[in-house]
């Protein structure tokens, strides 16, 4: 009942002590990145800064960073000190530290109390995560792509990365993805009148439950419907995790369970794990069966996480588009052979009575439905393994770098290697945006690096219904897109078609790839993104037709609006509980290295 033994190893003075101390560093470094906090330079030495940070007339924080590129700063944990009445002790103490600063930054009492929930959530994961055994990066390289997933330690820059709010501990256990624990998905039969179901071309729900279901789980079905004395061709089958069943599916959908036109089917009997985003699941029974997306209704990093109906919808017609734009377009299907996992199939039900709310909170908008990803391993060829780029910022317990392993693995020098990848990152995602107008939001959960001999050797994307957005502008590449998908998909004017590339991908992510290779000696800052800008450079040169849209979507601005996140919960949008999902804030600029590459290119 009280999980006494989990509890026992976990949560030891220690490994708390260190998560804390882990996540004040994390959480210095990010809200001087957002500007939120300023504190004062006590002396620097070059790009080693002593900070000082006074957070009331008795109190200070004292700490040393490193300035690095995209006015970042790199936390050194062991330095962080608190000053209190005239003592000095070291920092360790996370929450504390959270509420010195509310009256700082002008935080709610409101924001700052469901923050506490999030950030001490995300420090008992970060206790479990220092307790687990651990594979070394080594092994990880010989790691499957789903187990890989469950060695990552949540979003690089959101502080309150593992807040899950929603899960209890016990859920905590049984379904966080680094707790590597296997889940079996349920079914349901879901009445059509009260559902929308959609698929690609030349796909039916019959082929996708023919792929999906063993002819005994199906037989079994069948006679629970039967038994009911329902007609088998007005139901579809739905999988449903069991967390959602419990929680949310009974609580609101009792009128459709009492009327059967939701019956409740039994278990499947394959086995799946759950990634980085909760929701998704890889089957490990058979690996070449879909990949599924459901709803789980918790609230981790910005949103709940479950799927909005609109796009739930249009998913198959969004794979249908990405996969007509790759189809067509020799750069991308020949030379760069970029992988996109399709997502072909789709089902929603909205609850009747919120979907008739008007400004009805979207969380309730989100709760049944499922999505079918195409496997990504079905479009793996011999000798290539596949990793989420998250997976490039994992640091082992001794220290060691996963980047460091591949580099070795691969036999080149370390600039060379970042060369490779960057051409194998950047050419697809630039010429879906610079020819298309199109682009993907490439964080480290949606972006996948395939590895060939420890090299970077091409590119796989995934997730296009919450995250492909298109252009504002006038591009005849887009005149096919049809007024319904124009209507779910987020049209951008040019900067912010340019920032889901800029800030999802070198802000999100590159930014602390950087930090990794300074910091453990494999090349500096400058060579770092002089080798970005080179491959843009590179690819630009190879398509001189797209010069006007190559300063239309221009990543050498000396600045751009910089895009924050822990802002948007701590500041502005805090918990409310409105009609439509937060996004990102705006607030101030962000000095883009890459300006400095922008004529000259290395050699």
């Amino acid at each position: 009942m009280f999980l006494k033994n989990e509890l026992e190893k976990v949560l030891t003075e220690e490994s708390w002590q260190t998560a804390n101390k882990n996540l004040l560093a994390k959480m210095l470094a990010e809200y001087m990145y957002e500007d939120m906090i300023t504190p004062e330079v006590l002396a620097e030495k070059e790009n080693k800064i002593h900070y000082e940070l006074a957070v009331s007339d008795k109190k200070a924080y004292r700490y040393t960073a490193y300035t690095r590129f995209f006015d970042s700063f790199d936390v050194i944990e062991s330095s962080i000190e608190v000053i209190e009445d005239g003592t000095q002790k070291k920092a360790d103490n996370a929450i504390d530290f959270l509420l010195d600063l509310k009256p700082v930054i002008g935080m709610s009492s409101e924001t700052a109390a469901h923050l506490i929930k999030e950030l001490n959530a995300t420090l008992i994961a970060d206790a479990h995560l220092l307790q687990k055994d651990d594979k070394s990066a080594d092994e990880l390289l010989h790691t499957d792509y789903a187990d890989l997933e469950g060695y990552m330690t949540g979003h690089p820059w959101i502080t309150y990365n593992k807040g899950r709010i929603g899960f209890g501990y016990d859920d905590y256990l049984d379904y966080a993805p680094e707790n590597h624990k296997q889940v079996r998905l349920s079914w349901v039969a879901v009445h059509k009148s009260i559902t929308s179901f959609q698929t690609v071309t030349h796909f039916s729900a019959q082929q996708l439950i023919q792929e999906e279901l063993s002819e005994e789980e199906k037989h079994s079905f069948e006679n629970e419907l039967l038994s009911r004395g329902k007609q088998l061709e007005d139901y579809y089958y739905l999988p449903v995790h069991e967390w959602q069943w419990k929680n949310m599916i009974i609580p609101h959908f009792p009128l459709e369970l009492a009327n059967e036109s939701i019956v409740p089917l039994g278990e499947g009997e394959d086995w799946y794990l759950p990634q980085q985003s909760i929701r998704t699941f890889v089957n490990v029974s058979n690996k070449e069966k879909h990949h599924v997306k459901v709803p789980m209704s918790i609230l981790n990093t910005l949103v709940y996480r479950g799927l909005p109906a609109e796009r739930t919808l249009v998913a198959p017609k969004v794979t249908e588009l990405i996969k007509g734009i790759y189809h067509n377009d020799s750069f991308l299907k020949e030379e760069c052979r970029v992988i996109l996992p399709g997502e072909i199939a789709s089902l929603n039900v909205d609850q009747k009575h919120f979907a008739q709310l008007e400004g009805a909170p979207y969380q309730y908008l989100e709760m049944l439905g499922a999505i079918w990803r195409e496997s990504i391993y079905t479009y793996l060829e011999e000798g290539e393994q596949a990793i989420t780029l998250a997976a490039l910022l994992h640091i082992d317990h001794q220290g060691k770098p996963f980047i460091k392993s591949l580099i070795e693995a691969s036999g080149l020098e370390a600039e060379e290697w970042m060369k490779q990848f960057f051409k194998v990152t950047m050419d697809p995602l630039l010429h879906f945006l610079y020819q298309y107008g199109t682009v993907f939001s490439p964080h480290g959960q949606n972006t996948i690096l395939v590895i060939k001999d420890g090299k970077p050797h091409r590119l796989a994307v995934k997730d296009f219904v919450d995250d492909v957005n298109i252009t504002d502008q006038p591009f005849p590449e887009l005149d096919q897109v049809t007024d319904e998908l124009k209507s779910v998909l987020r049209s951008e004017p040019p900067e912010g078609l340019t920032q889901f590339i800029f800030t999802g991908l070198f802000i999100c992510h590159l930014r602390y790839l950087s930090h990794i290779v300074v910091n453990h000696e494999l090349m500096s800052e400058e060579i770092f993104w002089g080798l970005l800008a080179e491959s843009i450079h590179q690819y630009q040169h190879s398509f001189p037709h797209l010069q006007e849209r190559f300063e239309l979507f221009d990543f050498f601005k000396p600045e751009m609006t910089k895009l924050c996140l822990n802002r948007n919960r701590m500041v502005d949008y805090g918990y409310s509980d409105d009609d439509d999902r937060p996004h990102a804030s705006e607030y101030g600029k962000v000095k883009n290295i890459l300006s400095f590459f922008q004529v000259e290119e290395r050699v």
